[in-house]
């Protein structure tokens, strides 16, 4: 039988759950079955609970019974990556110092997502305090491959259709990485466009909310429940909502820019080749112009100002953790002394790198509504290789929204991606543009399937 998450995006799921072609049994009997089939061979799970989801969803039911009231999210399980409060699971983050914590309370926008009609499935494995050691969960395509850096769990959920979409978090490539290494779809939005209330900070400046899923179509339904909204939050309201409806008018004439960046050297072939007939295909739309964009010099350093604001607020907030060797990963550790070797002054001169970065690239972006980027350098490496460099950190440092859609596969059959980003607040047109792509079939409207 055809996995119903795979098969259809969240906003058919829904349509199909409210003219009841599709019963709420129907999804919950594919989320409770595809949990226990392939769980065993994916550990994309820290905890989640069989009765808790059946209650979940009969209580969903019932609520629909009762008023029928249309709802985005009406239920749609999803994945919340273990660092997000939540109040029925325990939140631990991937650590033994942290095992067995319960929050008693839910993250802010683990409410939006239950309140607009998502019921919570569990929560998914993350690496230790969502930094960059590898965990127990296996790539759905590939198990001696990474599944990607913290947001693994997340990603190898939505891969096997075990839920339609799942939260993740990137501080550097956390949602960009798996989602490529994974098949699948990954957004990182505008930084500060998700609230982080009641989610592990790990870094003040970069710590970004966000999600993966199987659909890009999804992209948008998932985007409009989890961000702010409204006069209360200025810089939001000023660049989202007081600038109109969204998408914007048919027959949009894109400006898109293609840039290598200063990682394109190091990438592999495969990827530079996929990625350069995927512009040659976009370019030949009528109603896309595609130029390159040659990388500024200044921004060359983007990777160094990254890791010195990253180990520095490491040290900072992890300084308990610290004293706790036998229970942190060496890692972890390893990071953290080298935030504690970086002096308070060199901490702010990079800070003051990032502002500087931000508004730079918020310029050098102006000319574009879409600009394409390597996604990953490569497919997935081996579990106990090093990942090649690729520009989801840079994309991360300056803020701006970008989503990685599954549209390649290497020499080995395995998945990976490319990235597309868009100026700072400028969400909403950059999933117009992925949109637009989806309907012409240049780009992929799923998942990369797992065939084996």
């Amino acid at each position: 039988m055809e996995n119903l998450f795979l098969k259809y995006s969240i906003p058919e799921l829904v349509k199909s759950l409210e003219k009841r072609d599709l019963l709420f049994i129907d999804i919950a009997n594919t989320l409770i079955k595809t949990i226990s089939d392939v769980e065993k061979n994916t550990h994309a799970w820290v905890c989640s609970d069989t009765d808790k989801i059946k209650n979940s969803f009969l209580q969903a039911e019932n609520e629909f019974n009762r008023n029928g009231a249309s709802q985005p999210l009406r239920g749609i399980p999803f994945g919340v990556k273990d660092i997000f409060n939540t109040k029925e699971y325990p939140t631990q983050m991937g650590s033994l110092t942290w095992k067995g914590f319960t929050p008693g309370n839910n993250a802010r926008v683990i409410d939006s997502l239950v309140f607009n009609g998502g019921i919570v499935a569990g929560k998914t494995v993350t690496a230790e305090f969502a930094v960059h050691a590898l965990n127990e969960t296996l790539n759905p395509h590939d198990v001696t491959r990474t599944p990607g850096t913290s947001s693994s769990g997340s990603a190898a959920a939505v891969a096997r259709g075990m839920v339609p979409f799942s939260l993740a978090t990137q501080t550097a490539g956390s949602i960009i990485r798996p989602a490529s290494f994974c098949g699948i779809w990954g957004m990182k939005p505008s930084f500060g466009l998700v609230p982080r209330t009641g989610i592990l900070k790990t870094t003040d400046s970069l710590d970004t909310v966000g999600f993966v899923t199987a659909h890009g179509s999804s992209l948008r339904t998932i985007l409009d429940v989890v961000r702010v909204k409204g006069p209360d939050y200025p810089f939001v309201y000023k660049n989202i909502d007081a600038q109109g409806d969204f998408p914007a008018k048919d027959n949009k004439i894109w400006r898109v820019g293609f840039v290598k960046t200063h990682v394109w050297e190091t990438a592999t072939d495969y990827a530079k080749d996929a990625i350069l007939d995927l512009v040659k295909k976009i370019s030949n739309e009528k109603n896309f112009i595609v130029e390159d964009v040659d990388w500024p010099d200044e921004f060359q350093n983007a990777h160094e100002v990254h890791s010195t604001i990253y180990n520095k607020s490491l040290s900072y907030y992890f300084q308990n953790e610290a004293k706790l060797v036998s229970e942190i990963s060496k890692n972890m550790q390893s990071m953290i002394d080298v935030g504690n070797n970086i002096s308070v002054d060199t901490f702010k001169t990079a800070l003051q790198g990032q502002e500087t970065f931000c508004n730079s690239l918020d310029e050098w972006l102006d000319d574009y509504d879409v600009v394409i980027s390597i996604g990953t350098s490569s497919s997935a490496p081996q579990r106990d290789s090093e990942e090649l460099a690729d520009p989801s950190l840079i994309w991360t440092l300056g803020h701006v929204p970008s989503i990685t859609a599954p549209v390649f596969r290497c020499p080995n059959n395995l998945p990976f991606g490319v990235q597309f980003i868009s100026r700072k607040w400028n969400d909403y047109l950059l999933l117009q543009g992925i949109e637009e792509l989806i309907v012409k079939g240049i780009l992929p409207a799923g998942s990369q399937p797992i065939n084996h």
